[in-house]
Parts: C-alpha cells; structure tokens; sequence
C-alpha cells in the first residue's frame, strides 16, 4: 500500500468487488470508455460472471485499486511486453467522472511508478494512449514522462482519426 493524504493505491480486495463491478462492467457504455481506449469494445459482465474471477482478481500483484477516503474510484495496472528484457507497460483508469480532473490520477501514477521502480529492477516504465486522452498526456508530462512515439491516425474513433501516444520515463530521470 502507498499513500498520498487522502489518496491510497493497495492490492484488490475481495469486498472491492461489488464497487469495481459497478464502475467498470455494470453499464453498457460507462462514461470512462470515452477516453480509455474506445476504439475497442467495451463488454458488459455479469456481476456472477465478474464474481466467479474473484482469484484472478483479488490480490493480484499486476492491479491495485486507487481509493480516495475509502472510496475505490480507479485502479493502476501493469503487464510485461516482454519480460525478459523488463520492458513493462503500465495504465490506470479513474472510473468515477466526479474524481476527473483534480490531480488524483497524476498522484496515483507516480504512487505506481515509485512502487514499480521499488520492485523491480527496470530501467523503463511507460504507457500508451490516444491523442483523444490529453488528460493522459498531460498527467505523463507532468510526471517527467517523454513523448516515445507518435504513430499517426491509427486509432478510429467516432468518424475520425487519432494517433496512438507512446509515454515513456527511464529510471535516472525518475531518481533526478
């Protein structure tokens, strides 16, 4: 667990599951899919569905849950491109529009790089997103991160076309 005041980033828990049930899979199109990635489907699951998973999700070390005052609004993730050369991608998402724009995403991702730098020996974290998502590029700016790669009109969306953002930020810039 780390913390920010109020802002916390911890490890799923099973009693998160009702709430995170509800902000990512219980509507069909959840406000958040607008900037994550919706160029890909969203699939609404099941809470029974969502419940039967409960291994695969509580505890797991690759996505913890953000929580102001209690409250879990998001989580922050990581997966290996390839592991055996380190080369980890990271993302977070703040499903509840009422925690949008006040920081608490940036405060969450440097909580998570601090945490991913801590555990393992990387020289690298980053992330993708959308030209669609400046919030996004703007938290990675904000937290030292360089613009990578810039592949242009890749992503489709809503009549029209995005680049795809590759973020980036080496260890010796995260420790300066």
């Amino acid at each position: 667990m780390y913390q920010d005041k109020e802002l916390v980033i911890r490890p799923i828990a099973e009693g998160d599951l009702p709430r995170l049930w509800d902000l990512v899979y219980k509507e069909e199109v959840p406000e958040w899919k607008k900037w994550d990635a919706p160029y890909y489907e969203h699939k609404r699951i099941p809470w029974e569905a969502y419940y039967a998973n409960r291994a695969e999700i509580v505890g797991c070390g690759n996505n913890w849950v953000i929580e102001i005052e209690g409250v879990v609004i998001g989580d922050v993730s990581y997966y290996w491109e390839h592991e055996p050369s380190l080369w980890l991608e990271m993302g977070i998402i703040i499903y509840d529009p009422a925690y949008w724009s006040n920081g608490y995403g940036t405060r969450a991702l440097k909580l998570w790089i601090g945490h991913l730098f801590n555990t393992y020996p990387l020289v690298r974290v980053g992330y993708t997103t959308w030209s669609g998502n400046e919030r996004m590029i703007r938290t990675g700016v904000k937290l030292g991160m360089t613009m990578e790669a810039r592949l242009r009109k890749c992503r489709y969306y809503d009549g029209k076309f995005y680049d795809s953002i590759r973020m980036g930020l080496l260890r010796e810039e995260w420790e300066a």
